[in-house]
């Protein structure tokens, strides 16, 4: 049996380097050795953001300031504040000058490299014969791997001189001439690791001759880790987050009604990526599932708490809901037509076309006979881009959009006569119209679409109702 464990720091925790040496590296040391553990580490909060473009407002970054734009020079002017925000952490991360120094040329020099190859770049496309879209996936995967070179870098530096033999692995693949895939770039970067004595810091973006970025979006860094754990047959695979896996969000229910979650299993998970509360990325879990490794999500700050232990077996021992999660801002996108009775699939099939074209989540989907409605998590401009292709389309639809909120139910095992009248009348205690509602035969989780404002009443009135500890903390069980 394998005696390492591969753990993943995010961004948030990444950008308290105290914490992650304090709370992380020392206070979660093996007993026999500070080693057998590797560290794929995210860019610094908010990097990827100013690289790419911000998560959760799409708020240009670098990437999308040069596919928007590249003509002007209004790239080149957000890299100059990439820059300034990378030497402004390094300033307050390194006290000693010489270090200091390292930390700002070797990052410094990672920015040059992408500023001279975007300037060359711009300069080719300005020519009828060449398209800058050709090349954008590439540009966004190079200017995504600056953040995770950066944070790792200097994470395995700052080790060093605080005592741990760290070494920094860099999977960015800069400069390098191979295209290879992902698996092969990382069993050769570990060849000559001894993790017995050795402590890898690794970049959460690696270079693939298939695009880690284009393939997996902003859920690069999972992949990363989940096939590091796969291919050097981990114990466990953990993610430290700054917050537990609980019941819900406290900032909602109150911290003292939010339990964390002790053990759940992969279906759940998934159900919290759908919405957008990921523990990990589904396609990342999947390599952990099928290789049998637990994925373990702990709180940086809280050491001592074992976290949430997710495997592929575990059902709760009664028949509950776990977990109350959801998502606000939500737009239903509803086409309706007379002439689809009969044909919805082929309406179907030209709708998600459209929504994988843009980039638009689906959340959740309703169908009958006349009537499509995709649940986007996504932004206005997005869904009105949608909305005017699939008018084209269909010239004859009638398509609007409305916000709303989606909020769920979840659970490892809610099997249960009656369950889903128990969740309504939860709502219902407190006037929230439910809109529509999900529930598949599987029976992991039922969905509620509501009005955005009453998004928060309706999170807070189902964990009161379903989920709130009673007997010593233990959560209410819906065959009781």
């Amino acid at each position: 049996m394998s005696l390492h464990s591969v753990e993943k720091i995010g961004g948030t925790s990444m950008s308290n380097y105290d914490a992650v040496r304090d709370s992380i590296i020392f206070a979660q040391a093996n007993a026999d050795t500070l080693y057998q553990r590797v560290f794929v580490v995210s860019a610094y909060g908010g990097m990827t953001n100013q690289l790419l473009e911000d998560k959760k407002d799409g708020s240009p970054g670098v990437y999308a300031y040069f596919a928007g734009a590249f003509r002007d020079n209004s790239w080149a002017e957000a890299l100059d504040r990439v820059r300034k925000s990378m030497f402004d952490k390094n300033a307050a991360l390194f006290s000693d000058p010489a270090a200091l120094k390292a930390a700002n040329s070797f990052i410094g020099e990672r920015l040059d490299n992408a500023q001279q190859v975007l300037e060359d770049l711009q300069s080719l496309c300005r020519h009828g014969h060449f398209s800058v879209e050709d090349h954008l996936a590439t540009v966004r995967e190079m200017l995504a791997s600056v953040g995770e070179a950066h944070s790792a870098w200097n994470t395995a530096h700052l080790l060093q001189a605080d005592g741990v033999n760290a070494c920094f692995v860099d999977l960015t693949g800069w400069k390098s001439l191979e295209h290879i895939s992902l698996d092969e770039r990382i069993v050769k970067a570990f060849a000559d690791i001894d993790l017995s004595k050795q402590m890898p810091i690794v970049t959460g973006y690696a270079h693939s001759e298939d695009g880690l970025i284009t393939s997996f979006d902003r859920g690069y860094s999972e992949m990363t880790f989940s096939r590091l754990a796969v291919l050097t047959n981990a114990r466990e695979a953990i993610i430290h987050k700054e917050f537990h896996l609980s019941s819900a969000d406290p900032g909602l229910v109150g911290e003292e009604n939010a339990v964390p979650i002790g053990r759940t299993n992969y279906d759940v998970a998934d159900q919290l990526a759908n919405l957008g509360m990921e523990a990990i990325h589904p396609k990342a879990a999947k390599g952990l599932r099928q290789n049998g490794i637990p994925l373990r999500v702990k709180n940086t700050f809280e050491p001592e708490h074992t976290g949430t232990l997710i495997t592929s077996d575990y059902v709760s021992d009664t028949a509950c809901v776990e977990i109350i999660a959801g998502c606000p801002g939500v737009y239903a996108l509803e086409l309706f037509d007379q002439d689809m009775a009969g044909k919805v699939a082929d309406y179907d099939m030209e709708i998600l076309k459209t929504l994988q074209r843009f980039k638009a989540h689906n959340v959740a989907k309703d169908i009958n006979a006349n009537t499509v409605t995709n649940y986007l998590s996504t932004n206005l401009k997005t869904v009105k881009r949608v909305k005017k292709v699939l008018q084209e389309k269909f010239p004859e639809a009638e398509i609007r959009e409305q916000k709303v909120a989606i909020v769920s139910a979840i659970g490892s095992d809610m099997q249960v006569p009656g369950i889903l009248a128990k969740t309504v009348g939860a709502l219902s205690q407190h006037n929230i119209s439910v809109l529509a509602i999900h529930q598949s035969m599987r029976q992991v989780d039922m969905q509620f679409v509501v009005n955005e404002e009453d998004y928060e009443m309706a999170i807070k009135s189902l964990h009161e109702g379903l989920v709130e500890p009673h007997d010593h903390g233990r959560a209410i069980c819906l065959a009781s």
